[in-house]
């Protein structure tokens, strides 16, 4: 990734690159274990989600796997990586709570765009982990869905609020029962894939939707994903005292300045985020 914020990271399970400038893309790297997550690398995820919330010139996340069998499938339950399932009832939540639950949770607190890119399987976890990020999408050969239950476990890494609000309840509390799996033109019929992408060109067009996502004004951006991220617990009238306090930032400041000049100028504007 070059000399960038993400250079002082020592990431083995998790690797990191920039494919164009203000893009950064984190790629779960154990394409043997089908991307399945380990604690470790729930917590370079969360070094790597950090460093590029923490970093301006940084716009959009991409997140992705490595390989074409998966995205990834949820959590490694074969223990092989010295991290499986705790002994004590008490350490089962507390692993949940500081792994792929704080993963999903920092995805949903950026304030900057995320991408998930979805080649092969995305379930169970690796579902919740794809459905914490704004956009999904997903080669055409993909396959989404939950297969928790299957083995006795639960769709504990945020899946239970996650799958609802995609798809509704009655289709969520399907897949989760019958541990359903779906390909990418039903997955985005239900809900969970924003666009369907032929396997060649998945990359290159959720670069170019990243690059289109870069391109806008900083501020704006936040703020609406801050907006409408909040407006989900809100009464319209709290929403609009929201967006009230919000154009306090937006309209005085130089972006919009910058915005209406190129529209009158007929120019593409450049947006500095202040």
């Amino acid at each position: 990734m070059g000399d960038t914020i993400f250079s002082g990271l020592e990431l083995a399970t998790v690797s990191t690159d920039s494919p164009a400038p203000g893009l950064a893309r984190l790629t779960l790297n154990r394409p043997a274990a089908m991307n399945a997550y380990s604690f470790a690398m729930t917590q370079e995820l969360l070094a790597g989600i950090a460093a590029f919330r923490d970093d301006d010139a940084l716009k959009v996340l991409i997140l992705t796997g490595a390989g074409e069998r998966a995205f990834c499938t949820g959590g490694d339950v074969s223990g092989g990586d010295g991290h499986g399932f705790a002994e004590a009832p008490m350490g089962h939540g507390r692993e949940m709570r500081e792994g792929m639950q704080a993963v999903v949770l920092a995805l949903r607190r950026l304030d900057k765009p995320s991408i998930a890119m979805v080649r092969g399987f995305a379930v169970a976890g690796g579902l919740a982990l794809a459905l914490a990020c704004d956009f999904r999408l997903a080669a055409a050969s993909a396959r989404l869905g939950d297969t928790s239950n299957k083995v006795g476990l639960l769709p504990d890494e945020g899946g239970a609020w996650l799958f609802p609000r995609a798809m509704g309840h009655d289709r969520a509390l399907k897949m989760v029962l019958l541990s359903e799996i779906y390909g990418a033109e039903e997955a985005a019929r239900l809900g969970l894939v924003t666009e369907v992408v032929a396997d060649g060109l998945l990359e290159a067009r959720t670069l170019e939707f990243a690059a289109a996502l870069a391109t806008r004004a900083p501020l704006a951006v936040r703020l609406s994903k801050m907006m409408m991220a909040r407006a989900g617990s809100m009464t319209l009238e709290e929403s609009l005292v929201d967006a009230q306090m919000a154009v306090m930032v937006t309209n005085p400041s130089g972006d919009v300045r910058e915005g209406v000049k190129a529209f009158f100028e007929k120019r593409p504007p450049k947006f500095e985020g202040r």
